[in-house]
């Protein structure tokens, strides 16, 4: 990242794509008679477009650069916290659900991560820091639910 403004225009594009992402698991959960996981995958949507109106609020007063989502250079081929599409599957469990909505939360983290550990400028540094901060509070949410189905799991097996 060479600007603030590249930053908040990768932050818009991430998010976006991570709401919708998972707004369509929440769809397809919800669908499939699993309601609890799908409100689970609402909350994580909500949480994305939380973090793309604060980056959309940060980029107000700037000059933010179009890039088509073409020319976004990720991590792997999307974006870092657009969940596995496989995870629309109603058939799904709900541990695989949880699984894909966990991996997508620490790939955004692994890529906020990224660049603050990789950037020089003391403002894009704050603001990644921000979202590694939320991105980590994401993932421990997450890991609870997976703990919490484990045991239920556990206590129904024996």
């Amino acid at each position: 990242m060479q600007t603030v403004e590249e930053f908040l225009a990768y932050t818009i594009h991430l998010e976006q794509e991570a709401a919708a992402r998972f707004g369509e698991l929440a769809d397809a959960m919800e669908a499939g008679g699993n309601k609890e996981v799908g409100q689970l995958f609402r909350r994580l949507a909500d949480y994305s477009r939380l973090h793309l109106a604060d980056a959309k609020a940060r980029a107000g007063f700037r000059d933010i650069p179009e890039i088509a989502a073409q020319d976004l250079v990720w991590p792997d081929l999307e974006s870092p916290e657009a969940a596995a599409i496989w995870g629309a599957d109603p058939m799904l469990s709900r541990r695989e659900a949880l699984e894909i909505a966990l991996a997508a939360e620490k790939a955004g983290h692994d890529y906020y991560k990224s660049v603050l550990d990789s950037t020089d400028d003391p403002e894009i540094k704050a603001q990644a820091a921000e979202f590694v901060n939320e991105e980590a509070e994401h993932v421990a949410e997450l890991k609870k639910w997976i703990a919490a189905a484990d045991s239920v799991q556990s206590a129904s097996a024996e």
